[in-house]
């Protein structure tokens, strides 16, 4: 099986592919369905008011959008390549269109859970995109563009969160969400009119079975680790759900490795390049989103504490912009390095920038500017990752499956940020300090999420040195090992 061509044109039509424009749409739409990771974050606090619901049944509309997340991205990045990758990110942004529409329209906790879940819905639109990158651009151009689309997840969240907290500052809430159902649209009509449908296709039948029990597998495992600090660890609904998780995931591996057309094929996901690869997206996951949990709340913690800024979330998210900026900076360099040295040493050197921004980070966290520092430096070494990341995965798949192994990459990130923010909250909640009969997180409970992070990046090295050595950058495909072959259409 050979690696797909970039082609003049879309699969039934004459109009020439624009590497340019497919780039900058594709980002764009990166963009904005991360912008869903941040967008509540300011209202949080007030959700509860405005839901007319408890604090612990307006956690639900964080966590709606993690579960279904984890499920669509798998299981959308599978249907890309069976039916079409750009058909897919099309029906990805309608969802994320109807979810934000929901939402802002809505005044309870029902209709907010409901909408905030059809946007996590939308979660494949970066794994999608990067695979049609794969089938439309030139060769030359594909490390660079690839880096810029993965780097968007981390640009989406980190631009959003100061936009984000000025509208809730200035607007009524509802604004957050008809926001971004606007961009939403946006995206749609720019990929509808820019983008070409792929002709590279599986085909084959869609595997529901292995789509439910992935979809129950993972629901258990991911409820489990973000509500068990609430529930309490060692409660019988949390170990319930880790009991469960582990006997149907593992049920479910057996049953994925005896069907002919799996919905993730783990043959291919344990080949060494593959399985590493991921394994150190779960500890960039967990790395990345380490600082997000501390920044924030050393900024706007009281000054009285003697580590707190008592600062605004306005300025929490002009804290955190410049990261989005750098990671995006990054990409072309982390291609530069892709090129010339190989995506394991991209990422390799992505993870020593990480561990040393959080190195700093323990010893410089008295100042707004320590923070932005050390916000870039992360964000320097989570782009060079990133862009790493999507090179090593289609380096070791077929270009038939490689919106599915894009997107199990995608969630290998997922659950490192909700591991991330399970062990910080246990944690932080653990190390607290007393100020006006309140508990508050103490600075040494910080630095111990640091120290975390820094860890993580430290076992996303060491992982990432298992890696093969460095292979020409051309993305050279290797034979599916299972289903069928892959087909050309139009």
């Amino acid at each position: 099986m050979s690696d797909a061509p970039a082609r003049p044109a879309a699969a039934g039509s004459s109009a020439p592919v624009r590497p340019g424009a497919v780039v900058a749409v594709l980002a764009l739409a990166g963009i904005t369905v991360s912008l869903m990771q941040t967008l509540v974050i300011p209202i949080v606090p007030e959700l509860p008011v405005y839901l007319h619901a408890s604090a612990s049944d307006a956690a639900w509309a964080v966590t709606a959008t993690l579960l279904a997340a984890a499920v669509a991205t798998p299981v959308a990045g599978r249907l890309g390549d069976m039916f079409g990758k750009r058909r897919m990110l099309l029906v990805s942004l309608v969802v994320l269109v109807a979810g934000s529409a929901v939402c802002a329209l809505s005044d309870g906790l029902v209709p907010m859970i409901v909408g905030r879940a059809l946007q996590g819905l939308a979660a494949a639109v970066v794994p999608l995109g990067i695979s049609i990158m794969r089938d439309e651009l030139p060769p030359e151009k594909l490390a660079g563009s690839t880096a810029l689309m993965s780097a968007s997840l981390g640009v989406g969240g980190a631009l959003g969160l100061p936009a984000a907290a000025f509208l809730a500052d200035h607007y009524d809430w509802h604004v957050l969400f008809w926001t971004s159902a606007s961009l939403g649209v946006v995206a749609f009509a720019l990929v509808l009119g820019l983008v070409p449908e792929s002709a590279v296709r599986t085909g084959g039948r869609f595997d529901l079975a292995g789509a439910l029990g992935m979809a129950v597998g993972l629901v258990s495992l991911l409820l489990a680790v973000s509500k068990g600090a609430d529930w309490g660890w060692g409660s019988g609904s949390t170990l319930g759900l880790f009991a469960l998780a582990l006997v149907v995931l593992v049920a479910w591996g057996f049953f994925e490795l005896r069907t002919a057309q799996p919905l993730v094929d783990l043959r291919t996901t344990a080949r060494r390049q593959v399985l590493f690869t991921n394994l150190a997206s779960i500890a960039f996951g967990f790395s990345m989103f380490a600082m997000s949990l501390v920044l924030p709340q050393l900024l706007q913690l009281p000054t009285q504490t003697g580590y707190g800024l008592g600062r605004s979330m306005l300025t929490v998210g002009l804290v955190m912009a410049p990261q989005g900026l750098v990671m995006m900076a990054m990409a072309p360099v982390s291609a530069m390095i892709t090129k010339s040295r190989g995506p394991k040493v991209t990422l390799m050197t992505g993870a020593v920038i990480v561990a040393v921004g959080y190195g700093l980070d323990i010893v410089l966290m008295s100042e707004v500017w320590h923070l932005i520092l050390v916000s870039c430096v992360i964000g320097a070494g989570v782009g060079f990752a990133y862009g790493a990341m999507p090179a090593l995965i289609m380096g070791a798949v077929p270009a038939s499956e490689t919106a599915a192994a894009n997107s199990l990459n995608t969630l290998m990130r997922s659950i490192g940020t909700s591991v991330a923010s399970a062990v910080a909250g246990v944690l932080l909640a653990q190390m607290t300090i007393s100020l006006g009969g309140h508990a508050l997180p103490s600075e040494n409970g910080f630095k111990a999420v640091l120290a975390c992070g820094a860890g993580a990046a430290v076992l996303a090295f060491l992982l990432a040195s298992f890696l093969p050595r460095h292979r020409p950058a051309g993305l050279a495909p290797v034979p599916a090992a299972t289903g069928a072959p892959a087909e050309r259409v139009g």
